[in-house]
Parts: C-alpha cells; sequence; structure tokens
C-alpha cells in the first residue's frame, strides 16, 4: 500500500518563518519528499533555499531541470520559474505567470496532483489573495490530503482563508503543529478510495505551466471566451468554473482568480486615475505660466482667460484626488504580494 510520500507547500507573505517552523521540525529520517513554492520578486537572490537548509534537518536546494526526486529532501522554485513534478523527477519552467506569479503555488500543487494522486499533501500557509486554492482544490479531487495554516495567527489570512472557503480542507492547524502532522500523515498507508480520474482542463494546465504553447495545449477548451481582457498581455480571457469557483485565462496561458484580476483591475484604474492627475495639472501649470507672460504684456484681457481656465482644470483634479482617495478607503482588495528573500 503506498505512502503520502509527497508534499506540495505554497506561501507568500510570511512565509519565511512558517517555513522555517516546518522544517525545524521534520526529523531528518522523513519519508517524504518536500516541494517548497514562495511567491518572490524575479531579481531576488534566491536565498530561500540557503534559509531552509540551515532550519532543520533535511537537505535544502533550489530545484534543478530534471532533477530526480528523493525522499527526505526539500526543493525550492527558484526565482522567476515555476516548479512542477513529473514522475520521480521535477522540472523547473518559464512557463505564463499565474495570478501575476512566476513561480505560483498552482502549477505545482496541479502537477503534484496528476502525478501522484492520493500520495500528495497539499500545504497552505500565509499570504494575500488566493494562490494555491485551485491547487489544493485539485489535490483532493485526485485523492490527496490537504492541510492549511490556521488563518487566525497567518500573518497575511487571505490564502489559508481563500483556501478554507473554497476546499474541503482536512486539516487547519496552527503552524507550529504542521511538522508533527506531515510526519503522522508521512506514517500512515493512503488508502485508495475509488479511482481517480485526472480531467483533461488539468492536463492541459499543467503542460501549460511546462511551456508547451497554450493554444497547443488546449487552452480554448478550459472555458468560454469572457468579456474581460489580461491584463498582462491583453488578449481575451477564458472564463473557467470549477464548482462554485470562477477562474480565467488567456490565449498565451496567464491565469488569473476572480479576486486577482480584480485587484489587477483596481490597480489600472488606479494607476489611469493617478495618470490623469498628471496630465490635467501639467496643463493647469502651463496655463498659469501664460497667463502670467501675458499680464506682464499687458494683455489681461487674454490672461484672465487662461487663469480661468486654470482654475476650472484644478477644480477637475480635485475631483479626480477625491474620487481616488474614495477608492483607497473603500477598497476591498487586499495589497499585491510584493515578497522578497
Amino acid at each position: 500500500m503506498p505512502s503520502r510520500d509527497i508534499v506540495v507547500i505554497g506561501a507568500s507573505v510570511g512565509g519565511i518563518e512558517a517555513l522555517r517552523t516546518i522544517v525545524g521540525g521534520l526529523p531528518a529520517d522523513f519519508p517524504a519528499s518536500v516541494f517548497v513554492v514562495m511567491h518572490v520578486s524575479p531579481q531576488s537572490p534566491s536565498i530561500l533555499a540557503d534559509i531552509l537548509d540551515r532550519a532543520g534537518a533535511l537537505p535544502a536546494a533550489n530545484a534543478a531541470d530534471g532533477e530526480r526526486i528523493q525522499p527526505g529532501r526539500i526543493y525550492v522554485a527558484p526565482p522567476d520559474h515555476h516548479l512542477v513534478i513529473e514522475p520521480n523527477r521535477v522540472r523547473v519552467t518559464r512557463g505564463p505567470k499565474e495570478k501575476r506569479f512566476r513561480p505560483a503555488v498552482d502549477p505545482l500543487f496541479r502537477s503534484a496532483a496528476q502525478v501522484y494522486g492520493p500520495r500528495v499533501i497539499g500545504v497552505i500557509l500565509t499570504g494575500y489573495l488566493d494562490d494555491g486554492t485551485a491547487g489544493l482544490w485539485a489535490v483532493k479531487q485526485l485523492g490527496g490530503t490537504s492541510v492549511v495554516q490556521d488563518p487566525q495567527e497567518a500573518l497575511a489570512p487571505s490564502m489559508p482563508a481563500s483556501a478554507l472557503r473554497q476546499v474541503r480542507v482536512d486539516h487547519c492547524v496552527p503552524v507550529a503543529e504542521i511538522a508533527p502532522l506531515l510526519v503522522r500523515l508521512t506514517s500512515v498507508p493512503v488508502e485508495e478510495k475509488g479511482v481517480h480520474r485526472v480531467t483533461k482542463e488539468l492536463d492541459i494546465e499543467v503542460r501549460i505551466a511546462k511551456e508547451q504553447k497554450a493554444l497547443e495545449a488546449g487552452v480554448l477548451k478550459l472555458g468560454e471566451p469572457s468579456l474581460y481582457a489580461c491584463p498582462e498581455c491583453h488578449g481575451v480571457l477564458l472564463q473557467l468554473n470549477e464548482e462554485k469557483r470562477m477562474r480565467f485565462r488567456c490565449h498565451t496561458g496567464h491565469a488569473y482568480s476572480s479576486d486577482v484580476l480584480l485587484a489587477e483591475i483596481n490597480e489600472g484604474v488606479e494607476d489611469s486615475l493617478w495618470n490623469a492627475i498628471r496630465a490635467i495639472e501639467e496643463s493647469v501649470l502651463l496655463m498659469r505660466h501664460m497667463a502670467e507672460h501675458l499680464s506682464e504684456s499687458e494683455s489681461s484681457h487674454s490672461a484672465a482667460e487662461f487663469l480661468a481656465r486654470a482654475d476650472e482644470g484644478q477644480r477637475r483634479v480635485d475631483l479626480v484626488r477625491q474620487a481616488l482617495e474614495t477608492r483607497e478607503q473603500s477598497s476591498i482588495v487586499e495589497p499585491v504580494d510584493t515578497v522578497k528573500t
């Protein structure tokens, strides 16, 4: 009877300390392989693997493309690369960003579920928004075990809270209890119940993460065209429906949840408002300068006209600023993760 020997972990803001706690609690004879994705900047110096290597008894290193999977080792996604699992080996790819990130949590979880099914334990830790929810859902659909950090103790509770809302989570525990829980789960054989079929949709999304062209992978089969454009490449987004959850992918492969797409749209609106303020203020400055110049040349009528237009422009600036401040105060979208290690 197989055991749970594939542990996939996703984290973002606040994740370093949470990961150190978990890794520090795993024994040297831990029988499973551990795979870690944490949101990092593409320009990150990539020290997360070194931190985890020093944190506990298990060796940790950035995953290398094609590297064979071994038990008792920690494989970390390098900056600007997805970490994907294949039978007995790992892939490190530069597939399209998912939810604005590369590495993203969902590609790791989906690929692990596709290959190892009930042998997978998926763990979601602290972070903003909802990366990992779709991947953890795939883990559960294919018979795996789901573990979520208690959101009440998470530095950024959104990622675990999203998973709890949308996935049938098996264990929700404080981070200090996750390592002992993993030791228990990996020591008990998996009782496979029924047949867990890998869907064509899951297969398509894994192939996209492996850098296959999205159109060739079959992305158009994932859903119907929506009314929205991809914030990254501006292509039409396809709408994907999974039970009560709604997601989006464009034909080049970029992926978004509804929450992340809303955050992107709000960010675009804010940028547009600031650009409007800048443009109007520049015109106000120019009109006042022209009015001053005309006053010196004793063309008072023209000067007064420019001053009036400048005052009207300033009124418009004030209205846009007021709208911007109102948006910031009433925004329900949480900040974007900007984790650096």
